[in-house]
């Protein structure tokens, strides 16, 4: 597998960010179940397609800059068939390592309350609860989690 750094409008992302969001309204039973700001081109400050090894892109994420050393992780997304096969996880590792790269300390993000399969795997990735922040505050189906980033990863 290959985790490779791309433009917004990478045609791999566009496809990867359109089955997520696909995913997601069918889930929320709405295509517009998002709370806040779509991320953009504007305000996604790395996005990250992950490539099998025969070159077919099979999962995705980006992060959003918050300011003050903190981002936050918009649009993660592994195709169904690989899932579990460890594709999250090595995408959220590029995420990290970028993170850390530009000199943030802290990650967030938000899921919802139909995405438990994404719960776990962010609390298994060390990322904890915290109160809903930002255009997420308030919202009864949005979940907000937060990890702190290590200033170098173990290995």
């Amino acid at each position: 597998m290959r985790i490779q750094q791309v433009r917004w409008a990478d045609p791999n992302a566009v496809t990867l960010r359109a089955l997520q969001r696909a995913e997601i309204a069918a889930r929320y039973g709405t295509p517009d179940s998002e709370p806040g700001l779509a991320p953009s081109q504007a305000d996604i400050a790395a996005f990250f397609v992950a490539h099998a090894d025969d070159g077919t892109p099979v999962g995705c994420g980006g992060l959003r800059h918050l300011g003050g050393g903190v981002g936050e992780v918009k649009r993660m997304y592994v195709v169904p068939a690989r899932r579990g096969s460890g594709v999250a996880v090595a995408i959220l590792d590029a995420l990290e390592d970028w993170a850390r790269g530009q000199g943030w300390t802290t990650l967030r993000l938000e899921t919802g309350t139909a995405q438990p399969d994404a719960v776990r795997f962010y609390t298994r990735s060390g990322y904890q609860r915290i109160p809903n922040f930002g255009a997420y505050a308030g919202v009864a189906t949005s979940l907000c989690f937060e990890r702190v980033l290590e200033a170098q990863r173990s290995a």
